[in-house]
This record gives C-alpha cells, sequence and structure tokens, in this order.
C-alpha cells in the first residue's frame, strides 16, 4: 500500500507532521511539504507551476493523509490552495479508491473552526471520490485512525 502526507505546515518536523508519524505508524510513507512546491493559485497560469506534480503523487497513492495547522481559523493557505488547484484540471470522481484522511492541529481552536474544516476536506473527498478515513486533531486521535 503506497501511502502519502501532505504537509500544508511551514514546519516540516512540526506537529502536523507528528500527526502523520502517528497515523501511519511503521507503515512507510512519502512526504510533500507543499512549502517546497510552487502552486499557483486558481485562475493563474505563471511558468513554475507544480501542482501537476503534486496531482499525480495523490493519484499514485492509495491511501493520502492532508495535514494543516489552523490559521486564522481555518485551513493554512497552501492546503487551501491545492485543494481550489483541483477544480478543473482532476476531474471529479478520479481520486476513486484511494482513502484521505485530514490531520488537522492549532494551539487552540475553537469547535467551530475544527468543524469547518473537516466539513472542507469531507466535502473536498466525496467530491473527488476519496472514501473519507477521518480527521484527527491529536496524535491520539491519529493513531486510533490507524487502526
Amino acid at each position: 500500500m503506497k501511502a502519502l502526507f501532505i504537509n500544508g505546515s511551514p514546519n516540516k518536523d512540526g506537529t502536523t507532521a507528528a500527526f502523520a508519524k502517528a497515523l501511519f505508524g511503521d507503515q512507510p510513507y512519502e512526504t510533500l511539504n507543499l512549502t517546497d512546491y510552487r502552486i499557483n493559485f486558481y485562475g493563474q497560469n505563471l511558468p513554475g507551476d507544480q501542482f501537476d506534480e503534486i496531482a499525480a503523487k495523490m493519484k499514485e497513492a492509495d491511501v493520502v493523509a492532508i495535514g494543516s495547522p489552523v490559521y486564522w481559523h481555518n485551513l493554512c493557505g497552501s492546503v487551501r490552495t491545492l485543494l481550489d488547484r483541483f477544480y478543473g484540471p482532476v476531474k471529479t470522481g478520479s481520486m476513486k479508491g484511494r482513502t484521505l484522511y485530514f490531520l488537522y492541529q492549532g494551539a487552540a481552536p475553537e469547535k467551530w473552526m475544527l468543524d469547518a474544516g473537516e466539513y472542507t476536506m469531507n466535502r473536498f473527498a466525496k467530491l473527488y471520490g476519496f472514501t473519507w478515513g477521518g480527521m484527527a486533531t491529536t496524535a491520539e486521535q491519529a493513531e486510533k485512525l490507524r487502526k
């Protein structure tokens, strides 16, 4: 089983990455740190865009976990941009057969912030055909998702 972790945090070895370690346990997985990629905003057509590389890696994976810190009461910008870019180039339902997990962490997020993040990611999963694996907001929850 091929597993992929997409890390939206600028801290490559921070809490978001720790949640991925808890989710995957001993299973090997590849990490893509969004800070290492140039993803243009939806509608931009600028040189150097790497969205297609990330989408291709997601299509190669059986399991995808997307991690985001809570910034400004919502998903971080790099994850939001990635999701926005799916609209158009990626066909509805084309990720069928893959499972999507969401790892969402913040210092003191309120319930409504977590609910909004889960709604967005669950909706994204359904639209593109992923099986929704669930959301974890702690390392303990990530471990439970693994089991």
